[in-house]
């Protein structure tokens, strides 16, 4: 080969690193900027309205105020985080309106106590950033695709504090089976950027310390893999659960601002007969006590309830914090019962559950150190084999395709279910 035919490839790679470094520190910045934004915003409803529960019977209002924002700007076929997965995997674009419309949306579900989260939200902002600017800077489709996954990179790493996950989430969740690993640097810079910006406005990274690890044996071995295979059940109902709830409101009430108002009904009546605000909003704090071991041993189910009765029926926010603390709260009631260490439980829980509901192992591994370190490695890297194998082809999202079978090496293309 001659040298200057080797000087071209070398060419390209420069051509490309210096192009992406510059796009995706654009993005990444912004990104930063709205997520630590946005996180502040929930922040804020969150500690408010946990100060005044009155904010929980204008639940009706927020409804019908989210479902007319859609319908004002003809978004009410927006499709969400499926839409920006497929913004990902083919040339279906992500409308300017999704990021303010979920940003706005998810501030207002959380006011009112909402069973949701943020993280899902973080997608949509984020691929509605990348979508513009690539469509301001004019890049092909190929590139586009790139600059989605770099947006939504950027803003779920603002929200969470774990770039390293975010980067190589957003690579993973929209072809099981495939990466695509031309979009690994520029969704890892964006990340960086992302989270050390939010972090520069105070957003503080989410982090977890497990009690009492157990040392990794026979016996560690053995419950891990049994309490692997219950969370796969756990992350299959969840998943039907979510998608039964909002194909259910939807038949038997297919005009939206009815269908709001009597999931707002229900949400009112279930959250006063349990006694409890525990299952309003993210229940993060639901998580931090089944990390200490103090959690009751329906809250997995509660949560779950509560989850799909709000956003069955179109409150938003995402449904990923609501999968790590059923994930939690179910791993901690198993470690009571078994006598096995509640807090490295509830973390083995959250790991599997997340990998069961997302099909991205590879992802929620990362996402495993940067929450609990290093420590727990060879669990959670099997916990998360095993659930990723044993939920077969369910998932959050209806849009991720499955590129290759998860028992054979073959290609299938499918959607999950």
């Amino acid at each position: 080969m001659r040298i200057s035919e080797m000087k071209k490839p070398l060419e390209q790679n420069i051509g490309y690193f210096l192009k992406w470094m510059v796009i995706s520190s654009l993005i990444g910045c912004v990104g930063g900027l709205i997520g630590g934004f946005f996180a502040k915003c929930v922040l804020w409803v969150t500690e408010f309205r946990m100060e005044n529960n009155w904010t929980l019977y204008l639940m009706p209002a927020a409804g019908l105020a989210i479902i007319w924002l859609y319908h004002m700007f003809h978004e009410e076929k927006n499709r969400g985080t499926n839409m920006v997965i497929e913004a990902v995997s083919s040339n279906h674009q992500v409308s300017p309106a999704t990021g303010p419309l979920i940003f706005i949306s998810t501030v207002l579900t959380h006011f009112v106590g909402g069973s949701s989260g943020r993280e899902g939200a973080a997608l949509q902002i984020g691929g509605s950033l990348g979508s513009l600017a690539g469509r301001l800077i004019r890049l092909d489709d190929e590139d586009r695709r790139v600059a989605v996954m770099c947006g939504m990179s950027a803003v779920f790493a603002a929200l969470f504090g774990t770039p390293v996950a975010a980067g190589i989430f957003s690579l993973e969740v929209a072809s099981v089976g495939v990466l695509y690993y031309a979009a690994l640097l520029p969704c890892l810079f964006a990340a960086f950027l992302g989270a050390g910006i939010s972090g520069w406005m105070g957003v503080e990274a989410e982090h977890y310390h497990i009690f009492n690890m157990p040392e990794f044996n026979l016996g560690g071995a053995v419950y891990v893999v049994l309490l692997g295979i219950l969370c796969t059940l756990v992350s299959i109902g969840f998943c039907m659960l979510l998608h039964q709830s909002e194909k259910f409101y939807k038949k038997k009430l297919p005009n939206p601002y009815i269908r709001i108002l009597a999931a707002s009904a229900l949400f009112i009546a279930i959250t006063l007969l349990s006694g409890t605000r525990d299952y309003n909003g993210s229940s993060v704090h639901l998580i931090e006590a089944a990390m200490e071991g103090h959690v009751r041993y329906e809250a997995f189910l509660l949560k779950a309830v509560f989850t799909a009765v709000a956003l069955g029926a179109g409150f938003k926010g995402g449904e990923i914090v609501p999968t790590l603390c059923v994930g939690a709260t179910f791993g901690c009631a198993v470690g009571k019962v078994a006598g096995v260490s509640p807090s490295f439980s509830a973390a083995c829980g959250m790991v599997a559950l997340f990998a069961g509901v997302t099909n991205c192992p590879v992802s929620t591994l990362i996402i495993a150190l940067e929450l609990f370190g290093e420590e727990g490695l060879s669990f959670f890297a099997l916990i998360i084999g095993i659930t990723f194998v044993l939920s077969g082809y369910y998932g959050l999202y209806g849009s991720q395709r499955f590129a290759y079978s998860k028992i054979r090496p073959e290609f299938i293309d499918r959607k999950s279910n």
